[in-house]
This record gives structure tokens, sequence and C-alpha cells, in this order.
């Protein structure tokens, strides 16, 4: 099947795409984006976490039909030309990246909860990456990272 859909604001298609074929699948391997990374493929984890029309989804648990005429914004796509969002600054700043293979999840979780939540407590930083694992970190220095982020953001307004 043919799946058109528009991937960190620039429309994309992917041809010849099996009925069980993951959205991960397409966008690392037919798109080329490896920002979302493939772990535990059971949703588990979060690292693949991506945006689907504004609202974060593991992308391994994704049909890459449901993403027909949807929009799709991956870690890649949440900096803009100007530079790095807060979140990623701050995840730089904070040194909340070791190895990085959670990183992209987090940041894409990280990015939701600061735009929902403005000032987020740290239950509500635990509670919105709760579905995120990271086996190098130990978390503190990902919690400093998304206070850092809101307190970045508050100021770029």
């Amino acid at each position: 099947m043919r799946v058109r859909f528009s991937v960190n604001d620039r429309e994309q298609v992917a041809d010849d795409v099996w009925e069980g074929e993951s959205l991960l699948f397409v966008l690392r391997e037919r798109l080329g984006l490896p920002g979302a990374k493939n772990a535990c493929e059971q949703g588990e984890c979060g690292s693949c976490t991506v945006y689907l029309d504004g609202v974060p989804v593991c992308a391994c648990l994704v049909a890459a039909g449901q993403a027909q005429g949807r929009e799709v914004r991956t870690v890649e796509g949440l900096a803009s030309a100007d530079g790095l969002t807060p979140v990623q600054r701050a995840f730089v700043e904070c040194g909340a990246v070791q190895c990085g293979f959670c990183t992209p999840g987090l940041l894409v979780q990280a990015d939701d909860l600061i735009t929902r939540v403005p000032d987020p407590s740290d239950a509500e930083i635990r509670e919105a990456l709760a579905g995120n694992l990271c086996r190098c970190t130990g978390y503190e220095k990902i919690l400093d990272a998304v206070r850092r982020a809101a307190e970045l953001k508050a100021a770029d307004r």
C-alpha cells in the first residue's frame, strides 16, 4: 500500500508498505529518520516516541497505514532554523544525555509536557516521563533537564 503523510512539515510518500509495518519502521528504514529508536517493539520503553497529530505515541505500536493523511513530528523535527528547542538545550546543559538511546523519546515527552504544563511539578514530570525507560542516567539529570527546559521556555516567551 502507499502511505502519504506529513513528517516534520514535509509531505512524504512511502510505497509498498506492508499492512503490518510499523510507523517506526517507515520512519527509520524508508524515510531515513533514525531519531526514534527501535528498542522494545512493545510500547514499553518510550524510545520510539513521536508526535502523531500533536499527541505523543509509541511509533512501534502505530501501523504505518494509520499515519495516512496525518502529521508526524519526530525528534528531528523539534529543532527549527533558529536552533535547538528549550528542551534540547536543557538536556545538553544538564548532562541528561548519556548513551542517547532513550533521549529522542524523552525529548518528545518533555516537550509535550512543558507545552501543556509550563511549570510542571516533580510529580507531573515523573508521571509524564513514566513510559520512558533509561538505563544510564538514573533519571535525576533528566528531571533537572525538564525543570531547566521549563525555565528556558518561560524565558523565551
